[in-house]
């Protein structure tokens, strides 16, 4: 199982402001952001495949299930590399000795503005057509200045979990985890990373709308700071900070926590899942959507292409998000059986007005990525020092 997002290391905090240097999005006149990224080449037709592709992806996704299959397909032998967090993921890629990462939007961004990723030519990826889902295409955190980045895979909320035996009726809001008069004081758990000040940012949007956020990823410094102290806030009632998820399910199976931020995954990974409810409240969350990107220095792009096409298909594409569990990018698997289609329902994989109330995962740059040229943001580096105070 992964862990994204864990604490970030010296040289992440690196990465991230190498970020800030890189990206300066400015109006293109049709409202639409435009990026000062570097100029990549992108693949203009495929030819024989290499032999091999080397790939760092997520636990889950890369199995020989469909791994052999597709060797025998095509000849190239699929070497995986299984990373623990975003930003282990950034820091392989940028060694150039990998073709192939399976990026969450906290990533993405930083590759593309870094140079270390390559738009992708969609006209040599026939299974990336008309059933990926339409919420997973067009994202800032993988389409960039209209090219895209990123071959879409499958996608999830971070929801509002909670023990259906103490908290008996299923919440509206995410008041229960942030208000310090929660009746659940001292029984929340919360997610331990600096991306989770969006979640804080996604509440005050809805409950502090004179605030003015539009993007819970677009944060000046008094948002930032409203952002910080309704987490300070929320440290006075947290129980447990979770980064690994089994740490999470033995917290909630124990009692010690009873509500909190978690991905709906989880509740897959008990026996006792009567316990485990899980909502998206009235407020939204926020969430993770991940794709396929291709190095910018690959040396064997024809079967990293190949592998991007081969898992977009809605069969690998949905054994992916099953054996995951998360919703599939390639909506025609949720046709494909009845067992599909339940794991569709449960994920909802084709309910775009769901995940609309869901924020993927967008990494904060000093240039707003929300538009507003009058203000600079908080970046990276600066949801970094803020979290560090947060928890005291």
């Amino acid at each position: 199982m992964r862990q994204k997002l864990m604490a970030l290391s010296a040289v992440s905090a690196v990465s991230a402001l190498m970020l800030v240097g890189c990206a300066a999005p400015a109006d293109s006149g049709s409202g639409e952001l435009v990026f000062d990224v570097p100029e990549v080449p992108m693949l203009e037709s495929l030819g024989e495949g290499e032999g091999q592709v080397d790939i760092i992806a997520w636990s889950g996704f890369v199995e020989p299930a469909w791994a052999d299959t597709f060797t025998e397909e095509t000849g190239c032998v699929v070497n995986r590399k299984v990373a623990g967090t975003s930003d282990e993921m950034v820091q392989l890629m940028r060694t150039g000795d990998y073709d192939l990462v399976s990026a969450s939007g906290d990533a993405s961004l930083r590759l593309i503005v870094g140079g270390d990723v390559a738009p992708i030519n969609r006209d040599l990826l026939p299974n990336f057509g008309d059933d990926i889902v339409p919420g997973m295409q067009g994202q800032l955190y993988d389409t960039i200045n209209g090219k895209v980045y990123g071959v879409p895979i499958g996608r999830g909320a971070n929801i509002l979990q909670y023990n259906t035996e103490v908290v008996t009726e299923t919440p509206e809001s995410w008041d229960i985890v942030w208000e310090a008069d929660s009746p659940y004081a001292g029984q929340i758990t919360a997610y331990d990373a600096p991306i989770y000040i969006a979640d804080a940012a996604v509440y005050l949007m809805y409950h502090q709308p004179e605030l003015g956020i539009q993007n819970p990823y677009a944060l000046d410094e008094t948002q930032l700071a409203a952002a910080v102290d309704l987490l300070k806030q929320q440290n006075t009632i947290v129980a447990e900070y979770w980064a690994d998820p089994v740490a999470q399910i033995t917290s909630f199976l124990g009692g010690t926590t009873v509500a909190g931020t978690s991905w709906e995954v989880l509740r897959k990974f008990t026996e006792d899942t009567e316990k485990f409810g899980g909502t998206l409240p009235v407020e939204g969350s926020t969430g993770w959507s991940d794709a396929w990107m291709i190095s910018s220095k690959s040396d064997a792009p024809n079967c990293a292409y190949l592998w991007m096409d081969y898992t977009s298909s809605a069969e690998v594409n949905g054994a992916i998000a099953t054996n995951f569990g998360m919703a599939p990018a390639n909506g025609a698997f949720c046709e494909l059986s009845d067992e599909a289609a339940a794991h569709c329902e449960q994920f909802n994989a084709l309910n775009e007005e769901y995940f609309e109330n869901v924020w993927y995962w967008t990494t904060p740059i000093e240039q707003c990525i929300d538009g507003r040229t009058e203000v600079t943001c908080t970046s990276f580096q600066d949801w970094t020092n803020a979290w560090a105070t947060i928890k005291g």
